[in-house]
């Protein structure tokens, strides 16, 4: 189902409507600050389940997942000063950044150092999601595993809609994705170049 929410100022009673899915443990597709991607509650095994098997996805991969703020990324992993002030300055935006997470992470999530993936884009819709839920909810690019990723809202809608509770349309996006950096360590490393520029990392 295709619901289209404004990009600018999300409706309340929409995104309440998304949120009353993901607490039931559905799974939708949301607008980031680069490409669609698909979500659940990171606290619903049975949406992470499900995001695994829409996107075909290798069950050695764990999902990155999006929070509203610092303070929220805090709550979830272990942040040193140097990793607050890199985050402070590039965030919300194009990245996602690798840190150690905490016991609160849902092993699913986890890779076998126990770090995890943390998003904060540069969009009304998604964080507005995030903070109605309460809880971060997964993040992955809205196509299947080795496919280019998906921009226009529409495509999501009939590639994947129907292995979908909602479609949340929030207008026509890039086909690109975030950049990731690990934050492990003594300085950043640049694991994939994505919209958000790692100039900064050399």
């Amino acid at each position: 189902m295709l619901l289209e929410i404004n990009p600018d100022n999300p409706q309340p009673r929409l995104i309440a409507r998304v949120v009353e899915t993901l607490k039931k443990g559905g799974v939708v597709a949301y607008p980031t600050d680069t490409t669609y991607g698909l979500g659940c509650s990171i606290f619903s095994k049975k949406g992470i389940e499900r995001i695994y098997l829409i996107k075909q996805r290798d069950r050695k991969k764990p999902f990155s997942f999006i929070c509203t703020d610092l303070s929220e990324i805090a709550r979830y992993t272990k942040v040193s000063n140097y990793q607050f002030k890199v985050m402070r300055r590039l965030l919300p935006g194009p990245y996602t950044f690798v840190l150690e997470a905490n016991s609160i992470v849902p092993d699913l999530l986890l890779t076998k150092q126990r770090t995890v993936g943390i998003r904060m884009p540069d969009n009304e819709i998604c964080l507005s999601i995030v903070k109605e839920l309460g809880a971060p909810i997964v993040t992955t690019s809205a196509n299947l595993s080795g496919e280019d990723p998906i921009g226009d809202p529409w495509q999501v809608e009939t590639e994947l809609g129907k292995l979908l509770d909602i479609v949340v349309d929030g207008g026509e996006l890039t086909a690109d994705v975030s950049s990731v950096v690990s934050l492990i360590g003594d300085r950043p490393e640049v694991l994939r170049k994505g919209v958000g520029d790692v100039s900064w990392c050399e």
